[in-house]
């Protein structure tokens, strides 16, 4: 079986998949000081909770937009799992040719997530991104990733306006009964939430009107459905976009062994 682990900045998504099914997933806090064993002691557990074993896992690939992490895991896999694991990065085959003014600048989710939308939808085809930083991506009619447009994330508005105000207070993100607050967390819910969808709306419809013809539009990440409930924006909600994109890449860089 495949273990697949897009590591981000705030959370980390771990994927198990036996072929194209993926049999359990996961989503962790990322931290930076957290070593190889204790990862894989994470690992082992969540495994147990499917009824699985780590001798199951026979490969391993993962993409992370926090380089520290990348050693750690590399060392988990290597030691735990007995495997290296593929890294997506430069010299990856992921079959999407990438129009960007320094293809090196796009981050390897952003090119793992517009591979599996144009595999799984089709093209053209838009995908947001909802995690540290909210995240849209173009991908052409012919699954060539087109560039896109980064918005800071829900979490990170929610924290600025506690971290950078003396009175507003630190707040759920629930959605509020009307977006006219009749209270401080209220009005504040309300901007954070109603405010996100205008948002996601508004740069959709920029995206749409640059494309031209019929477009599909792909959510993901954590925060997604948080967003998805107030809009028809999204033809489709995948939160497992990015653990799909990454089998797709180990398929297209290591090939299954005969029988």
């Amino acid at each position: 079986m495949l273990l697949a682990a897009d590591i981000g900045n705030t959370n980390i998504v771990l994927g198990i998949f036996d072929g194209e099914t993926l049999r359990a997933s996961w989503r962790l806090y990322s931290d930076v000081h957290k070593m190889p064993d204790e990862y894989a002691v994470m690992l082992f557990d969540l495994l147990k909770t499917q009824g699985l074993s780590s001798s199951i896992v026979s490969d391993a690939i993962l993409c992370s937009v926090v380089p520290p992490l990348i050693s750690t895991f590399e060392e988990m896999c290597q030691r735990y799992l007995k495997v290296s694991p593929l890294v997506v990065g430069t010299g990856i085959k992921t079959g999407v040719r990438i129009l960007y003014d320094n293809p090196r600048e796009v981050g390897a989710d952003r090119v793992v997530d517009a591979l599996a939308a144009y595999k799984l939808y089709g093209g053209p085809v838009i995908v947001v991104d909802f995690g540290t930083a909210t995240v849209f991506d173009a991908v052409s009619k012919e699954g060539d990733y087109l560039g896109g447009a980064i918005f800071p994330g829900l979490g990170i508005a929610t924290d600025a306006l506690f971290e950078r105000t003396a009175r507003l207070p630190r707040i759920e993100l629930t959605r509020p009964k009307a977006a006219i607050g009749k209270n401080t967390v209220a009005s504040m819910q309300s901007g954070l939430i109603f405010g996100y969808v205008a948002m996601v709306e508004g740069l959709v419809q920029r995206f749409r009107q640059e494309i031209g013809g019929m477009v599909r539009v792909v959510a993901t990440g954590g925060l997604a459905q948080i967003i998805a409930k107030e809009t028809t924006a999204f033809d489709v909600v995948n939160p497992d976009l990015t653990l799909v994109g990454l089998r797709l890449i180990h398929e297209l860089n290591i090939p299954a062994s005969p029988g």
